[in-house]
């Protein structure tokens, strides 16, 4: 059951004077019209109904878009007083915001305190100075050492947004930032391939051949490996890929393709299956290993000389079959000589996947 929820508070770009070579501003600005307070109030009430009474553990008000502490600072105190103002009255439980590594100094933090924000997500999107200044970033990864350090100092919760997939990025990079981030040891991590929209700069650097997107196939191997290495350190990854809903979705324009095939609406569970598969072929392999160490054979047809139960709870049960069973098809496919039984144990922490014969 979902134990926690947040109310998304989206504030136009106007936070971000930047222009990334991925992100599509025009058509970002375009989508919404300007956020007024009420409006934020009005958000809120519009949203509480639907979570009152669900055993919610968290209820988050939560400024995503641009870079909200880019905006004048009287602008985010107008939005932040609304969201406090829920915050003293027992409604909501965290508020939260999204941000630049180089819109974080003592006076945004101090103002941030006084209105008793909870949670700040840095856009590092890299590691590597090269990626950032290929991506056309406009800040330094120094910027993003210091925002850090400055963020946990004042004792908010610290988010990490990682791209893969940028220009001049790297299997090698990637996996540079995913332990970096460990070092750093937010609280949250975020982990989104990078997509190629209409109208950016990124697009036109495709057209000139100096830019390749990555594959489906390719960006889950890579995100998986900083999967691994991110929620190994005990970091909650809260998003993997980006929901259809993130992209420009207009049916009138053409800004809703995207080009490549790096989008699936399913990137999280594809990143979760293939370590899925891999965590429990490695034990079928070892069982395999202790039953005799060569490849098992079919006695007679339509028998099986094996029998393997493969274990998940229940949250993560997807996960061990794939999706659209693909790993339930790649165990038959290659093992036809053993039975798989695919079961639920709830006594398993998520993403924990157990094989036993």
């Amino acid at each position: 059951m979902k134990k926690h929820a947040i109310i998304p508070i989206f504030i136009p770009h106007r936070g971000c004077p930047n222009d990334c070579v991925f992100c599509n501003q025009k058509a970002i600005t375009a989508r919404q019209a300007d956020v007024t307070p009420e409006g934020v109030r009005q958000i809120i009430e519009d949203y509480l109904p639907t979570l009152t009474g669900r055993g919610l553990e968290t209820i988050e008000v939560a400024f995503f878009g641009g870079s909200f502490t880019g905006i004048p600072i009287e602008d985010q105190s107008a939005f932040l007083q609304v969201a406090a103002e829920y915050k003293s009255r027992g409604l909501i439980d965290k508020i939260h915001m999204s941000t630049r590594p180089d819109y974080i100094d003592e006076k945004i933090l101090d103002n941030l305190k006084a209105f008793d924000a909870d949670v700040i997500e840095l856009g590092v999107q890299s590691f590597d100075p090269a990626v950032l200044e290929a991506s056309n970033r406009g800040h330094q990864v120094e910027d993003v050492y210091r925002a850090c350090d400055l963020i946990k100092s004042y004792g908010f919760e610290l988010g990490i947004q990682l791209m893969i997939g940028l220009p001049q990025d790297s299997l090698e990079s990637c996996i540079y930032s995913a332990r970096e981030t460990v070092k750093i040891a937010p609280s949250i991590a975020r982990l989104y391939p990078t997509i190629v929209l209409n109208d950016t700069e990124l697009l036109n650097m495709y057209l000139r051949g100096e830019y390749q997107p990555l594959t489906t196939d390719e960006a889950v191997a890579v995100t998986k490996e900083m999967y691994r290495i991110i929620s190994g350190a005990g970091i909650k990854i809260i998003r993997v890929g980006l929901k259809s809903t993130d992209l420009i979705n207009d049916s009138d324009s053409d800004t809703n393709q995207t080009v490549g095939h790096t989008y699936h609406p399913a990137f999280r569970q594809l990143v979760e299956g293939e370590i899925a598969r891999e965590d429990l072929e490695a034990q079928l392999t070892e069982i395999i290993s202790r039953r005799g160490g060569g490849q098992l054979e079919r006695r007679n047809p339509g028998g099986c000389e094996l029998a393997v139960s493969f274990f998940s709870n229940g949250v993560s049960f997807s996960n061990m079959i794939g999706n659209s069973r693909r790993n339930k098809i790649y165990f038959a496919k290659k093992y036809p000589e053993i039975k798989i039984a695919f079961k639920r144990d709830d006594s398993l922490e998520d993403m924990v996947f157990v094989a036993k014969a």
